[in-house]
């Protein structure tokens, strides 16, 4: 016999014993249906929505002198906050370490080249601190929540 059938015999025969041995999950949830914030989250029939991520990275222009680092990082948070209360950035963060992926924007528009035009209002793209990788995204539409969530966690402004 083949040894390529034998094998693949071999691992069926794996899958149908650990199948057969284990209990089988089964995962029930309660839809609780609300339609008024489906309709003001944009929701489509399973609670989902399209977004934009945009992933930043670390662009060809880095050496600036401390205080212009800290001045374009100022004016990059102050567009980020512009862009969540027109209610187009629904989250937005930095990445931890010092990796050439630098952080995320998940934008709510309906097009990559309307995060485009979002994304060349941000300064540090300007300047040629960071550059971004767009790519379209399906998600839950209740991230449209977090920015108002977010504003009564906070004990703290990103700008002090």
């Amino acid at each position: 016999m083949n040894p390529r059938l034998i094998f693949l015999f071999a691992l069926l025969a794996c899958f149908v014993t650990q199948a057969q041995s284990e209990p089988e999950i089964t995962i029930s949830q309660e839809v609780v249906y609300d339609a008024e914030k489906a309709k003001k989250y944009g929701a489509d029939d399973y609670g989902m929505k399209k977004y934009v991520f945009a992933f930043l990275k670390r662009g060809p222009n880095r050496d600036l002198s401390k205080e212009k680092a800290a001045e374009l990082q100022a004016a990059h948070l102050q567009n980020i906050g512009k862009m969540a209360q027109e209610g187009k950035l629904v989250l937005a963060g930095p990445f931890f370490g010092n990796d050439d992926l630098r952080g995320i924007y998940i934008f709510d528009v309906d097009s990559i080249e309307e995060a485009q035009r979002l994304t060349e209002t941000d300064p540090a793209i300007q300047a040629g601190s960071l550059v971004m990788e767009l790519k379209e995204w399906y998600g839950s539409a209740a991230l449209k929540e977090v920015n108002e969530i977010g504003l009564t966690l906070a004990k703290k402004s990103v700008m002090d």
